[in-house]
C-alpha cells in the first residue's frame, strides 16, 4: 500500500488506494477544515455532538496502513462518501470548496482506472510543479514501475501483508545501502516525507537495481512464501550493494548522502561534496 500526499489550501492530506479507490486520513481532513492542532480531540467532540455519526463510525472509519514519520502505522481513513458524511458535522467555511476538491480527486481516480497512463502523467506533473528536473523525474517514474512490479510479484508468491512488504523492503535497503528505510530517513533528517522523493539520481538508480534484482531472483528461484522471498530480498539487495561499493571505491565518493530536495534557487537537489567524505555506513 502506498501513501500519497494531496494538497488542499496548502494543507497536506494523506491518501491511499484501498478497494480500488482513494481513502483519506480522517485526522488530516479534520485538521485541514478546522485548523485544529488536536484533530483527534475535535473528532471525539464531533462524535459526541453527532450521535448518528458516532453510531455509524465503524462503517465510515477503516484503519489502513499509512506512512508516517514513525514508520508505517494504522490510521483511521474514509473514502469519498465517508468524508462527505464527516464534513456534515464540521461547521467550516472551507466545507464547500473542500467538497468540490474531494469530488475532483475522486473523479480523477475513476479516470485513472479507465486510463492508467493518466496516473503516470499526473505524477510527472506533480514532480514538475515542485521543481524536480526532468531527468530525475524519469528515474523516479521508472523506480515506481519497478517497485510495483516487485510488489505484484510478492503478492503472487504468497507475501500478502503490508507488514511483510515492509520487512522485505527493509532487507533490500539494508543490503543495498547499509540502512533500512527508517534509518535512511533519519540519516537524511526526514520526518513524514517520502524517502525516495529526497534521493539523488544515484540513490534512485541503486534502489531500482536492488528491487529489480530481487524480482528476477524471486522468479528464477520460484521463491514461495515470506521466508523464501526474504532470502531473495537479501540477495537482490546484495547485488546492488556490491555495485554501490564498487562504484564508491573507484570514484572515491559515497552514494548515500544526507542532502535532500529543498526549495532552493532553481529548486534543484542540493549536493554537497563534503558529504561524500562520511564514513561507510
Amino acid at each position: 500500500m502506498t501513501t500519497k500526499i494531496a494538497i488542499f489550501k496548502k494543507k497536506e492530506i494523506r491518501k491511499t488506494i484501498h478497494k480500488n479507490e482513494w481513502w483519506f486520513v480522517i485526522t488530516d481532513v479534520v485538521a485541514a477544515l478546522t485548523d485544529s492542532v488536536q484533530p483527534k480531540g475535535y473528532i471525539k467532540d464531533m462524535r459526541r455532538r453527532d450521535l448518528e455519526l458516532s453510531k455509524g463510525w465503524g462503517q465510515i472509519a477503516t484503519p489502513l496502513v499509512i506512512e508516517t514519520s514513525g514508520g508505517n502505522q494504522k490510521m483511521n481513513c474514509a473514502n469519498t462518501e465517508g468524508i462527505f458524511r464527516i464534513i456534515q458535522s464540521i461547521p467550516s467555511p472551507k466545507a464547500e470548496p473542500f467538497k468540490r476538491w474531494l469530488a475532483r480527486v475522486g473523479y480523477e481516480r475513476v479516470q485513472e482506472i479507465e486510463d492508467p497512463e493518466l496516473a503516470t502523467k499526473r505524477t510527472k506533473a506533480f514532480y514538475k510543479a515542485k521543481g524536480y528536473p526532468d531527468d530525475w523525474i524519469e528515474k523516479r517514474m521508472r523506480g515506481i514501475a519497478i517497485r510495483e512490479e516487485l510488489t505484484d510479484e510478492w503478492q503472487k508468491r504468497g507475501v500478502g501483508e503490508d507488514k511483510e512488504y515492509a520487512i522485505l523492503t527493509a532487507e533490500i535497503s539494508k543490503a543495498t545501502f547499509g540502512m533500512t528505510p527508517a534509518e535512511y530517513k533519519e540519516y537524511k533528517h526526514l520526518k513524514k516525507e517520502n524517502l525516495r522523493d529526497h534521493m539523488t539520481d544515484l540513490e534512485l538508480i541503486f534502489s531500482m537495481l536492488g528491487e529489480a534484482s530481487t524480482t528476477e531472483i524471486a522468479r528464477t528461484k520460484n521463491a514461495q512464501g515470506f521466508d523464501e522471498n526474504k532470502k531473495a530480498a537479501k540477495q537482490g539487495g546484495s547485488v546492488a550493494g556490491s555495485a554501490r561499493k564498487d562504484l564508491e571505491r573507484k570514484s572515491g565518493k559515497k552514494v548515500s548522502t544526507k542532502n535532500n530536495y529543498m526549495q532552493l534557487p532553481g529548486n534543484k537537489m542540493q549536493l554537497d561534496a563534503a558529504e561524500t567524505e562520511d564514513e561507510d555506513i
